[in-house]
């Protein structure tokens, strides 16, 4: 069974920084697309960053570029997403998915069904 789970959230002051982590148990990274996504209050959930299950390649949505950073390490079977200068409206329920073997930008983007299994979500807030 799937397992993911998601840590390092919290609050944080406009221009500081945090790092995300997702956990994943019950199968090997190695050839899965995976990614983190976001969900304000009021706001379809969005992708945030993601990387391809073939070549590592990256996603980031326009949002968020230049300033996070996501990386996956598979020998912990774990998934980073570092935060720089964070911004109030950053602040949202952050989830890490993993998905079928596929591209980035698919993972973040598609409609079609490629996220195939969620973590519970971790709160992030941005505020002075």
């Amino acid at each position: 069974q799937v397992h993911l789970v998601e840590s390092g959230g919290g609050l944080v002051q406009p221009g500081g920084s945090l790092r995300l982590s997702c956990a994943v148990s019950g199968f090997t990274l190695d050839y899965y697309a995976i990614g983190w996504f976001r969900q304000a209050p009021g706001k379809e959930r969005e992708g945030v960053s993601c990387i391809s299950s073939s070549d590592g390649s990256t996603y980031y949505a326009d949002s968020v570029k230049g300033r996070f950073t996501i990386s996956r390490d598979n020998a912990k079977n774990t998934v980073y997403l570092q935060m720089n200068s964070l911004k109030p409206e950053d602040t949202a329920v952050y989830y890490c998915a993993v998905g079928v073997p596929t591209t980035a930008q698919a993972m973040c983007v598609t409609t079609r069904p490629v996220r195939r299994a969620w973590g519970q979500g971790t709160q992030v807030t941005v505020s002075s």
